[in-house]
């Protein structure tokens, strides 16, 4: 019997529990306003309100990157934000600058504007192009390499990229080129120094260059007004050989020494005689020039019947070389005619005359006499030229 008591008295208990708690449940609910309005307002929480920093500089329109810069370091000193100097630039958050770099602080406003102080003339600028150097882009705008990298904050051990703006103080600025007709096109730019180029590949170096050109590294270092840190990248157009120099223009042929004689009777009346069969023949005064010189070297103007080996007449011609016969050699008339040949020659195509030289006529006058002559003192002929040339005002 005592079992079924303490059931009882246990289910009394856990019934009384959530009796209670109900009690309280509906008191609480009862005291609750029906009306939403009566609600409590909700807790206003405070707005923080942006801070900036004070800014140690007034921004710049335009800002150098200086060694050790960020951009958030910039914002920082000029009291902007990092986003928007980033959107000024067309940079992203991943962006990387680089001393030198030109960044645009338009969109900053000064916190108090100072009096604007007399500015000085404004300071060019150059847009890097790939292959282009400092040293090319000094020679191109009248200023030195040193000037380019002192307003700039480079050294000659610093590296420019295509895109980078680079600042050029002291350069007079390059005078506008007229528009260029539609049809004309554009001249191939020529290299700094005019010589060889080589445009950088991946992987080249500074002593393969070198190598391949046969130069060394501190030739192509003087060449393109590199020091001896630079860095080379691809694209880059190196100067690998100077430009050669001109080519001088042939000395012209000094004259040979000129000789002089006065002829005696016969050697005047054999000039007379070589001019008369010139005018004959239609040869023009230089011809006869010749004729007179080569036979004043052959024979003094004398119609020999001697000479070397076979050799007779005025013109010393040889038999045994198809000139005639003896007798024809020392025909003083004959013998001049085979001089000058051409349809004329009486020897008809054994023998070949003056006329029969292709080109005689700009040949030199030594020239022209030899290759009838074949001589061995070819240069003889032509130092009778000015007395020839006077003979033949006395004589003709």
């Amino acid at each position: 019997m005592r079992t079924p008591a303490v059931a009882r008295r246990t289910r009394t208990l856990q019934l009384g529990v959530p009796a209670a708690l109900l009690g309280t449940l509906s008191a609480g609910i009862a005291a609750t306003p029906a009306s939403a309005d009566a609600v409590s307002s909700p807790i206003e929480r405070l707005q923080a309100t942006p801070t900036r920093i004070a800014p140690t500089e007034a921004p710049p329109a335009v800002y150098t990157v200086r060694p050790g810069d960020t951009i958030s370091s910039i914002a920082n000193r000029f009291g902007l934000r990092t986003v928007d100097v980033l959107a000024w630039n067309g940079l992203s958050w991943r962006s990387v600058i680089y001393p030198g770099q030109t960044l645009s602080l338009a969109g900053a406003s000064a916190p108090s504007p100072a009096p604007a102080p007399v500015q000085a003339a404004p300071t060019a600028t150059h847009t890097v192009v790939a292959g282009e150097t400092v040293f090319g882009i000094a020679q191109k705008h009248g200023t030195s390499v040193d000037a380019v990298l002192a307003a700039n904050g480079l050294d000659r051990s610093s590296v420019i990229y295509p895109g980078q703006q680079l600042a050029l103080s002291g350069a007079s600025a390059p005078s506008a080129a007229p528009p260029a007709s539609p049809a004309q096109t554009a001249a191939p730019v020529p290299t700094a120094t005019g010589g060889q180029a080589h445009a950088v590949a991946a992987g080249d170096t500074l002593f393969a260059i070198a190598k391949k050109y046969g130069t060394t590294v501190a030739q192509l270092l003087a060449l393109n007004g590199l020091g001896s840190g630079a860095i080379i990248y691809p694209g880059q157009s190196l100067t690998v050989a100077p430009a050669p120099a001109p080519t001088p223009a042939p000395a012209a042929a000094t004259p040979p020494p000129q000789l002089f004689a006065n002829l005696d009777a016969e050697q005047a009346a054999n000039a007379s005689l070589i001019i008369r069969v010139g005018r004959e023949l239609g040869a023009p005064d230089r011809a006869i020039a010749i004729a007179l010189a080569t036979a004043m070297v052959e024979s003094s103007m004398r119609n020999l019947s001697w000479g070397d080996r076979d050799s007779l007449g005025l013109f010393q011609q040889r038999p045994s070389m198809g000139w005639g016969s003896p007798e024809q050699a020392v025909d003083a008339d004959r013998s001049t005619r085979v001089f000058f040949g051409g349809s004329s020659d009486p020897n008809g195509q054994a023998s070949r005359g003056l006329f029969d030289i292709s080109g005689w006529e700009s040949m030199s006058f030594t020239d022209a006499a030899q290759a009838v002559q074949i001589s061995a003192y070819p240069d003889r002929y032509g130092q009778w030229e000015t007395q020839a040339h006077q003979w033949l005002g006395v004589h003709g």
